[in-house]
């Protein structure tokens, strides 16, 4: 996933703010060993300023070593007036919406879509299941919709601050959710935060997994922090930092037992990193990068191979 800020004269800085940058961002991640990005779906306009359209922007890309934009994450700004999953009158605009995204972002070879599958905690509790019923609902519309008709995976990706977070809570989900359109984005950390065991979680949906993010963390939210408005991640009183790189001292994610249960099931397909908030604490992207890139190179690489 491309968070990726970097300092300069002018302050934090964008790969996305020239083509420039955005140059000098793929050629750094292409040489540590990666093959594809990751972005937010309001970045499309972007690229298309800076390169002219999509399919200029993907041939870039490529010329770099990166082949495509594997994924896409769907930055829908949950309102309960026109767009909450778990509201059933705003199912045809959020769906509606969706289609647009699948139309603006051919061109980039996007695989997956990767969406939020309920609003946040404090918007969506109590969590009924009628109200997790009413999500699954939609994702199974739009999933059928999105591999139907653009070739593209609906990945649900669960933040601990979903509304849909808890083991029991997941297992209804993917229960009542089409398991032929509707996949999961397994988040290493997220999960974690929230109490529940990738590994273990990957073993029992192993057929719905598409995509991966992974990332380690220090904790687990024993306080109700996935409550906090108007965002858990920052607003915790609690915890300065929720996310580290894979293999950082304290890390609470068994990476390679996650990798040896790819291994034994004989999963196959593209393994995505993520470094979100890699600069609280006075870390930064590029390092980040380059520290997961070594982990998966030289201690999960082995294991799978």
């Amino acid at each position: 996933m491309d968070h990726w800020r970097v300092d300069t004269p002018q302050g934090p800085l964008s790969q996305y703010s020239s083509v420039e940058r955005f140059d000098a961002f793929l050629k750094q991640i292409a040489g540590v060993g990666y093959e594809a990005i990751e972005t937010f779906d309001f970045h499309l306009p972007v690229l298309r300023d800076l390169f002219g359209s999509l399919e200029a922007a993907r041939a870039h890309m490529q010329s770099r070593g990166i082949d495509r934009v594997l994924s896409l994450f769907h930055a829908v700004m949950y309102d309960a007036r026109q767009s909450t999953p778990h509201v059933r009158a705003t199912h045809d605009r959020m769906a509606g919406y969706a289609e647009y995204i699948m139309k603006s972002s051919a061109g980039l070879g996007v695989q997956n879509f990767i969406v939020m599958p309920a609003g946040l905690y404090f918007d969506v509790e109590p969590v009924t299941d009628d109200k997790i019923r009413a999500c699954a609902e939609l994702w199974n519309r739009i999933g059928q919709m999105t591999l139907e008709g653009y070739g593209v995976k609906t990945c649900c990706h669960h933040e601990f601050f979903c509304g849909i977070r808890s083991a029991e809570q997941l297992r209804k989900f993917y229960d009542w959710t089409d398991p032929r359109y509707v996949f999961l984005c397994l988040d290493t950390a997220q999960h974690v935060i929230a109490g529940v065991d990738p590994v273990q979680l990957f073993i029992e949906r192993r057929e719905r997994v598409a995509a991966f993010h992974l990332k380690d963390t220090h904790h687990v939210d024993l306080n109700g922090d996935y409550r906090r408005k108007p965002d858990a991640e920052v607003m915790a009183p609690t915890t300065d930092r929720w996310f580290y790189e894979m293999g950082t001292e304290g890390g609470l994610v068994d990476f390679p037992a996650l990798y040896g249960a790819m291994k034994d099931t004989a999963w196959a397909g593209w393994v995505g990193v993520e470094h979100d908030k890699a600069d609280v604490g006075g870390g930064n992207y590029p390092e980040s990068t380059a520290i997961a890139a070594w982990y998966l190179r030289n201690v999960l690489r082995p294991i799978h191979d």
